[in-house]
């Protein structure tokens, strides 16, 4: 049974706590198949109650949002086909962090410790998600995140208590980075959100630009979020850089690119070109202005019969094709599930364990959870098609290359994470 509704709290903490805490709420409860009594007495109480943490009206919102809610019940409902979950009830909850860590904390504590959440997902927003982990840490949750993208969630900031389910900085510069300085494209300008997420891009974009063998020219960092990107632009114009990266990411990536091609910077000899894109950015733009465009995604709804048929479910409650954070929150919620059926208990360190033992194909990811929480699959390498390529809504792009996981993961051998053993 689906209900919706909000969860009080007490005490009178003026408009900010009301956000907080005034957040809607969505559960489903299923019986499961039968389970042994001293399984069940494994679970921490009747509901294995999962939260999703996001953005549901700001700058990140049309790529998770709404859309993660659906996709973490779609995770539930097909799970609760198959029976499982030591037949306890299942439930989504979720709340609207603001893109604030402060919030974000706040909103995982309370549900971690009062209203008995046991994973939080989705987070977009590297400071959200950076925040809510030191949280889980602390309380022994867990935290699956697939939309922040900054490295440090697997890097120096990593924890036993959190797995970065989508993509990464690396990622995402891996793919884009060493395809576009091999085309013979060496010198790069960036334009980046000034905070953790934008410098952790051009951090690790610069890196791979110099080993190809190509220069950063130059950078402008701007306010989070923005809306006037003109004087950025302007100075990336002038710097004659051949590629303009964008490292920013929602809203601001929409209003970059189309503030490039009001200044005639799209179709000239310099390339504009959006470090982190998604599906959403995409048909937003149309594809008038966002054609040639070459990024890197995790997921495409239309690259197999797999992706296409679970897509058009979501589709059909989301009336948007799925970003690849919304197949990683169904991806990480599904997995979880399945941890806790086979484990029988949702103690984190156990759960955690075996989705760091598992080989993982749900049809819409296929990799393995390392020791550091990356969940390490391959990468797609995407042009977004001509208007008269685009053979029906929302088709938008040419796979133009397989990133295999090992190429689009941070090696291990240079990773500072303090789970990897040296």
């Amino acid at each position: 049974m689906l209900r919706n509704g909000t969860r009080p709290h007490g005490g009178n903490h003026g408009s900010r706590r009301a956000a907080l805490f005034g957040a809607t709420a969505c559960g489903l409860a299923m019986l499961a198949a039968p389970a042994t009594a001293a399984a069940a007495q494994t679970l921490s109480d009747d509901v294995v109650k999962i939260g999703v943490l996001t953005d549901m009206g700001g700058v990140y919102s049309d790529f998770t949002g709404q859309g993660a809610v659906v996709a973490a019940r779609m995770a539930v409902e097909d799970f609760a086909k198959r029976g499982g979950a030591l037949g306890k009830k299942l439930e989504v909850v979720s709340a609207d962090h603001q893109n604030k860590a402060d919030i974000g904390a706040e909103r995982a504590r309370y549900w971690y410790e009062r209203d008995k959440v046991d994973v939080i997902v989705e987070l977009v927003s590297t400071n959200v998600a950076l925040a809510v982990m030191e949280v889980a840490e602390q309380k022994n949750k867990l935290a699956l995140v697939s939309g922040s993208a900054s490295l440090p969630i697997t890097n120096e900031r990593c924890n036993a208590n959190t797995v970065h389910w989508v993509y990464d900085t690396y990622a995402l510069s891996s793919g884009t980075a060493k395809s576009v300085v091999a085309s013979g494209k060496p010198n790069w300008y960036f334009i980046a959100a000034d905070y953790a997420f934008g410098a952790a891009m051009v951090g690790d974009a610069s890196e791979i630009i110099a080993a190809s063998g190509g220069k950063v020219l130059g950078v402008s960092k701007h306010p989070f979020p923005s809306s006037d990107f003109s004087s950025y632009l302007l100075q990336a114009q002038t710097s004659k850089a051949d590629v303009i990266a964008l490292a920013n990411g929602g809203h601001d990536t929409i209003n970059s690119v189309k503030q490039a091609a009001e200044f005639g910077i799209i179709g000239s000899k310099q390339t504009v070109l959006p470090m982190v894109m998604f599906l959403n950015d995409v048909h937003a733009l149309g594809l008038n202005t966002a054609q040639g465009l070459t990024l890197t995604e995790g997921f495409y709804w239309n690259r197999d019969d797999r992706t296409r048929a679970w897509s058009r479910r979501f589709f059909e409650q989301a009336q948007k094709m799925p970003s690849m954070v919304h197949a990683g929150v169904y991806s990480s919620v599904l997995n979880y599930l399945e941890a806790v059926e086979r484990t029988g208990t949702d103690e984190a360190g156990a759960v955690m364990k075996h989705l760091k033992s598992v080989e993982i194909d749900d049809g819409l990811f296929k990799g393995k959870i390392r020791v550091d929480g990356k969940f390490a699959h391959e990468m797609l390498l995407l042009e977004v098609k001509k208007p008269a390529e685009s053979k029906e809504p929302w088709d938008y792009y040419h796979v133009k290359a397989v990133i295999p996981a090992d190429d689009a993961t941070l090696p291990l051998s240079k990773s500072k994470c303090k789970l990897v053993q040296r």
